[in-house]
């Protein structure tokens, strides 16, 4: 039985970037449009040439896909104007574009109120802009703006636009649900009865998740008859985000119903590059990923109860919807007071380290981690201090340098940097096999960034390993283990760091009554395992 073909197309570098605090510069947009080629998008829009300098200079040439269709996004031309005096519509037309997707309102209430002319005249800039791009020998589509509203108030106007478009030559018809608070069975419903209209063949879907029903709404859509499928990498987009293509292509890869009856152009070797997609973009955006996402999530397949643990352990799929190598994830067995000796050695055996459970230095390890979690340690969230803690009792870590002291300073005046106060610390560091200490200086807004600063200014031998590290991530929590429950309670502080050259996070935990030195204990883990997994030289 041959598989019907789905095409996917990425408009997270225009859509995505109405995102309140998204600014895609012109070499992100060309680094995360040779990812999305490498993952198998059929169509990538660049954006809207004409409408910035950065777009602009973007469609002065094709990049060199692989297999992905260059497209460019924009309006159908203003009513009252031909095509050729539509300076909007020329640049676009003049762009280096594969395809062009131009939307149109098919609200006719969009029509009067948004447009202010009437329905005839938007009809007419329709057809001559479908026309003109298809004139020009390229692919054109329409994204029908409003279309599920415009079809729920006059659906005779709604279905006249999408006619139109198709009449005119688009070849694809994209029904748009842009305020998105349309609900799946309504989106069935109405893509069933226009697919009797325009063939689902040529029909498209574009979906908000103002409701939480973008993914579905789009897999509604799917099996009602369409068979272009639009959305962002991450869910990105205006208001609650767009689409997620990175929840729906494994979605369509590895679920049956959908893998039986459709292919599409990722293969199962290009999902398995879902992942770091996804990661690329959180690192444009200098955003952490997000541990919960479905499937690329660095939570999506992990567990940390004892009994899911083990059970998980013996197999995988009685905890686990899909494989998550399938789309370059992985497993992820947290290590807690709430787990027991099968999560503490499946952690073990991804470290490379003994995880024997008769051994009694694993059992040792066990209740080392039960006490310090009563002292308010938690190492479910930091997975680098605990790979410290198990290398150092069950192997060896080498001992690249000691801090023989630090000290911090903060000062309030008003007079400083407009903000009241400054904060300098002072670390001294002796560095394994070398002779005189090293006395290092940070200035800082905060006594932690201070002491940061100052750590990191100056390590020696070892500075060339953490040159690209960042801290980028600070999280502070006061535990309560006190009489008094006040000030003087214990402090827990989570720090994430950040390799800008190879992309790499990690997470260390540090605890005291004296929240710098809880600070500082995360910030030396965090350096230590950096040089741990560089291999770096100790004397």
């Amino acid at each position: 039985m041959s598989k019907e073909r789905l095409y996917l197309f990425d408009t997270t570098l225009r859509d995505g970037a109405q995102t309140t605090g998204v600014d895609f510069s012109l070499e992100d947009k060309r680094r995360l449009m040779r990812v999305l080629d490498d993952l198998g998008i059929d169509y990538i829009e660049g954006g809207y040439p004409g409408a910035n300098a950065t777009d602009t200079e973007l469609f002065t040439s094709r990049p060199d896909f692989k297999s992905a269709r260059f497209t460019a996004f924009g309006m159908t031309k203003r009513a009252g104007r031909s095509v050729s005096n539509d300076p909007g519509l020329q640049a676009i037309l003049q762009s280096s574009a594969d395809s062009i997707c131009l939307v149109a309102k098919s609200s006719d209430y969009q029509v009067r109120v948004a447009l202010g002319i009437s329905k005839e005249e938007n009809l007419d800039s329709v057809e001559q802009s479908v026309r003109a791009v298809v004139e020009t020998q390229r692919e054109a589509m329409i994204d029908c703006e409003h279309f599920f509203d415009g079809y729920k108030s006059n659906r005779d106007y709604a279905l006249a636009v999408a006619k139109t478009a198709f009449n005119a030559g688009a070849r694809w018809v994209v029904l748009c649900d842009t305020n998105g608070g349309t609900l799946p069975h309504e989106i069935e419903r109405i893509v069933t009865d226009v697919a009797k209209h325009v063939p689902g063949t040529n029909l498209g879907i574009h979906t908000h998740n103002d409701t939480e029903n973008a993914v579905a709404n789009t897999l509604m859509a799917v099996r009602a008859g369409c068979r272009q499928i639009q959305g962002t990498l991450n869910g990105l987009g205006e208001r609650c985000g767009n689409a997620n293509l990175t929840s729906i292509i494994p979605t369509l890869l590895l679920k049956s119903e959908f893998a039986d009856a459709f292919a599409t152009s990722v293969t199962p070797e290009k999902l398995r590059t879902l992942t770091h997609a996804s990661r690329v973009l959180d690192e444009i955006l200098n955003e952490a990923p997000d541990r919960h996402a479905p499937y690329v999530g660095e939570s999506a397949f992990a567990t940390k109860a004892g009994i899911h643990a083990s059970a998980l352990i013996k197999a995988p799929e009685t905890y686990e919807h899909v494989p998550p190598e399938s789309i370059g994830n992985e497993r992820r067995i947290l290590v807690s007071k709430q787990g027991g000796l099968s999560s503490l050695t499946a952690a073990l055996e991804r470290f490379g380290l003994p995880s024997d459970k008769e051994d009694l230095r694993v059992q040792a390890l066990l209740d080392e981690i039960k006490a310090r979690e009563d002292q308010g340690y938690s190492y479910e969230a930091a997975e680098a201090s605990f790979e410290l803690l198990a290398r150092r009792s069950l192997a060896s870590v080498p001992r690249f340098f000691s801090v023989d002291s630090f000290r911090v300073t903060v000062e309030r005046n008003r007079v400083l940097n407009g903000s009241g106060t400054n904060a300098q610390a002072v670390v001294t560091v002796s560095i394994a096999g070398e002779r005189d200490p090293l006395v290092s200086v940070g200035e800082g807004n905060g006594p932690v960034n201070a002491l940061d600063k100052a750590l990191r200014s100056d390590l020696g031998r070892y500075q060339k390993h953490i040159d690209h590290v960042e801290l980028v991530d600070y999280k502070v929590r006061i535990l309560t283990h006190t009489q008094t429950g006040g000030t003087d309670a214990v402090t827990r502080v989570l720090v994430e760091s950040h390799d800008t050259e190879t992309g790499d996070r990690w997470t260390t935990v540090g605890v005291s009554t004296n929240i710098i030195d809880a600070s500082f204990e995360a910030l030396l883990d965090s350096i230590n395992y950096k040089l741990l997994k560089d291999d770096a030289r100790a004397a």
